[in-house]
């Protein structure tokens, strides 16, 4: 179910706030748990195994935060496990295509292989899962003795298929204790509103024109139509992706809960460095605290500072889509980012703001 469907909209929210406001406030972190589950059932219906693995996921979570704290000399290696135990279900679901489709075109002989069905918001739970075992390792947070509100944490139906990326300790107070109310429900329905007129309203409209560019083909389309589709594209990501994050924002409001912005005007930086600390908020600070610090970040000179940051970006791309392309759009912000930093950011910061925003979105749009 996508929230812009009518079955979620006419059908799995009117029965899910119904029981959910009906029960007992005490009870209603195991309704929403209930309905969260049954919301991503619906979606691997056609794939039993996602469910479980979903599910699995959970559970190695919670046991690694109790046995991370019961045995402190063992932590490191429990962490290590369940990192990898994510990273490995990752890469097989999400990155076995692309592997296997290289391997087939460099190896004469190589056997063909049935196409492994990508598991419906893997990319966001297992980034999930890794902060809250890792912030537990850090001892930034304690770990949760109730499975029912870690389950809650990963599996919350608002932003559990795209975003936004959201951290334990960010939310464990809601999670225990949250206040309900009428005012909460209308700010929350407004945004949900306004969400989805993001999406149907002008992210699928601007979607016909990319799509036209492509049924035309692109060796065919004149120049000035060429940038008109890539202007069409650009603007459909944002409104797609931000009108998802503001469903997810209002729809956690109506329940209590304050799911973090992940969108800020990006299409107003002045910068590439600015564009991406407002483009997919939640992701950015994801890679920062869980890959680039833990890396060195740019304690360790200037060097070591390029190394992490191309290391950040690669992963960016590839966590973005398990293809080439997706690698080299990464690199490409990733050397952008970095020249602004070193070189180029304080003639950028001298120039009209019109010109810097000009500049921006060129780049946004080339990438």
């Amino acid at each position: 179910m996508v929230f812009s469907s009518l079955q979620f909209i006419l059908v799995f929210l009117p029965i899910f706030f119904t029981g959910y406001y009906l029960t007992p406030e005490k009870y209603r972190n195991a309704v929403l748990l209930a309905g969260s589950l049954s919301f991503y059932l619906v979606g691997t219906i056609n794939a039993p195994g996602h469910f479980v693995l979903f599910v699995a996921g959970i559970v190695a979570d919670f046991l690694a935060g109790i046995c991370m704290e019961k045995r402190q000399r063992y932590k490191k290696a429990i962490l290590s496990c369940t990192v990898v135990f994510h990273l490995i279900c990752l890469c097989i679901f999400k990155y076995s295509n692309f592997v296997l489709g290289e391997l087939g075109k460099i190896c004469d002989g190589f056997p063909s292989f049935n196409e492994i069905i990508l598991p419906i918001g893997i990319s966001f739970y297992t980034f999930q899962g890794i902060s809250y075992v890792v912030d537990v390792y850090r001892g930034q947070v304690q770990a949760q003795r109730n499975i029912v509100d870690l389950a809650l944490y990963i599996a919350m139906f608002p932003q559990l298929i795209a975003g936004p990326i959201v951290t334990y300790s960010s939310i464990k107070k809601e999670i225990s204790r949250r206040s309900h109310s009428m005012r909460a429900v209308e700010e929350g329905l407004k945004t949900f509103t306004i969400g989805l007129g993001l999406k149907v309203l002008l992210a699928n409209r601007l979607g016909g024109l990319w799509n036209e560019a492509g049924t035309v083909g692109y060796e065919s389309i004149s120049t000035p139509f060429a940038w008109l589709a890539i202007t069409a594209f650009s603007l459909q990501i944002y409104f797609d992706f931000y009108g998802y994050s503001l469903m997810a924002k209002g729809l956690g409001r109506i329940m209590g809960f304050t799911i973090p912005e992940n969108f800020h005007d990006p299409y107003l930086s002045l910068s590439m460095t600015e564009f991406w600390r407002r483009w997919h908020m939640t992701l950015g600070s994801w890679f920062r605290d869980y890959v680039y610090i833990p890396l060195g970040g740019s304690r360790k000179g200037k060097l070591m500072t390029f190394r992490n940051m191309l290391a950040v970006w690669a992963l960016t791309g590839f966590w973005h889509g398990a293809s080439w392309n997706f690698v080299v759009w990464g690199l490409f912000y990733g050397v952008i980012l970095i020249t602004e930093k070193y070189f180029t950011g304080k003639i950028l910061a001298k120039l009209p703001e019109a010109v810097q925003i000009l500049y921006t979105m060129i780049l946004v749009m080339l990438g």
